[in-house]
């Protein structure tokens, strides 16, 4: 494997079983892609983005193909294997938040580090609440807060941990124009500093634009590889 790879994918495929037989929804998707690099996946409703973001990151196995994320096969990892790996080097952004409701906006983002046993971040906490405008809120439940607010609390537990790479799941999908315009804004700026490799799903034409290679795909296989 290229050493400066940071997500390696060969012949990906998943299938599911159904009452009528099995159902392919990603059919030997293969790319590699360099560290720092920023990576956009498109296709229409149904065409295995998210199942390839998953597949991806850890989150499931696939039923052929292998993935090698930051040097590390997952393939014949445990899911407990997997979990390690992911809290290490990997951080999360999802278009339904998925804050917890009873934690503050600042025990939201220190949920990766208390996962890892790190204890005393909260000064680390709060300069990434301040980085995404939110500094004035740390104290607040999701329940108090905006979409895009909400939005802005994932973005800053994302990167708490410092990870090697981002997986956004149509991170803008749940916001207004120009909230979405702000968060883009967000993502590569927390990007660009931190120097992590950048991998979304998005139907927003113009977050796909600002990454350096777009990977389209329909019926579950990759039709378009472009790199800018």
């Amino acid at each position: 494997m290229n050493v400066e790879a940071m997500l390696k994918v060969e012949r990906l495929t998943k299938t599911y079983p159904t009452a009528a037989g099995p159902l392919t929804v990603l059919h030997e998707v293969s790319f590699e892609l360099a560290a720092g690099a920023s990576l956009a996946i498109v296709g229409p409703s149904g065409s295995g983005k998210t199942t390839l973001l998953g597949l991806c990151a850890g989150l499931d196995a696939p039923t052929a193909g292998t993935v090698q994320l930051a040097g590390v096969a997952l393939d014949g990892l445990g899911e407990d294997a997997r979990a390690r790996v992911r809290n290490r080097e990997v951080g999360f952004v999802f278009q339904n938040f998925q804050l917890i409701p009873t934690l503050t906006a600042l025990e939201n983002v220190l949920v990766p580090l208390e996962l890892r046993g790190e204890s005393g971040c909260e000064a680390a906490g709060r300069a990434l609440l301040e980085r995404v405008g939110l500094g004035a809120r740390c104290d607040h439940y999701p329940v108090q807060l905006s979409g895009g607010e909400q939005q802005r609390v994932a973005l800053a537990r994302a990167f708490i941990n410092r990870p090697k790479i981002l997986f956004c799941d149509e991170p803008t999908g749940n916001l207004d124009d120009d909230t979405a315009r702000a968060m883009v804004e967000l993502i590569f700026g927390l990007n660009h500093e931190r120097g992590t490799t950048l991998v979304l799903v998005t139907h927003n034409l113009e977050l796909a634009a600002r990454c350096d290679r777009t990977l389209r795909l329909r019926g579950g296989a990759v039709v378009c590889d472009e790199r800018i």
